[in-house]
């Protein structure tokens, strides 16, 4: 278990570094993220009543396409380096190189929600400073990185990789991007009565799943 921790816990100082050197994920997703907030913020009339209907939506939606952008340059940057080639060759576990991208990309997305949320604060004129929200966006992204790591891994070794990922990532998030959406809605327009607990449940059940599922899934990809 330890050295299972240690390779993680390697792959993921890896990814950091290597983005601390070129910034090339990180800058691509907030700018993304921030440009698409920029232009519902023109688009939609900011009142208090239209806020508390889309609102969340635009939030989930800016950071949901963002995010698909990121897993596409994190995957391929590794395939055109050669590093996920040498990880394949190296003596470690298919399950420690898919947690260690996994929490890599677990990172990068969280980073984005803490640079975009103060934006969407400033942008619509709604708070995002609580530690319900985060702790939504920490479920949510859980559940995205699982599933994009795995259709990242699977779209790299297609002619079409920026088309592939998100035909095969959307659909299969929607459900966690719908969940997220519905327990942030109340948080955001301070109509507390409760109900976002039962999304808040159903996000981790949907990431123990994929926690569980993802690993195996990438174990028969990565070989073919």
């Amino acid at each position: 278990m330890m050295d299972f921790c240690k390779i993680v816990g390697s792959i993921v100082w890896k990814d950091i570094l290597l983005e601390s050197r070129t910034k090339d994920i990180s800058l691509s997703i907030i700018i993304f993220a921030s440009l698409v907030l920029l232009i519902f913020n023109f688009a939609v009339e900011p009142t208090t009543q239209i806020m508390a209907i889309v609102a969340p939506g635009i939030m989930w939606v800016a950071i949901t396409f963002a995010g698909v952008l990121g897993l596409t340059r994190s995957l391929a940057l590794e395939k055109e380096s050669g590093n996920l080639h040498a990880l394949m060759t190296s003596p470690i576990s298919r399950e420690s190189i898919f947690y260690g991208k996994m929490l890599s990309n677990f990172l990068f997305m969280f980073f984005t929600v803490v640079i975009v949320f103060p934006i969407f604060t400033v942008l619509f004129n709604v708070s995002t400073f609580s530690i319900n929200l985060y702790l939504i966006a920490m479920l949510t992204i859980i559940g995205t990185s699982c599933a994009g790591t795995l259709f990242a891994t699977m779209a790299i070794n297609t002619r079409s990789r920026e088309i592939m990922l998100p035909l095969l990532f959307l659909p299969i998030i929607v459900p966690i991007v719908i969940a997220a959406v519905e327990a942030t809605g109340p948080l955001i327009t301070n109509t507390n009565t409760g109900s976002q607990y039962q999304w808040i449940y159903l996000l981790g059940v949907m990431d123990l799943i994929l926690l569980v599922i993802c690993p195996l899934g990438f174990s028969i990809i990565i070989e073919e």
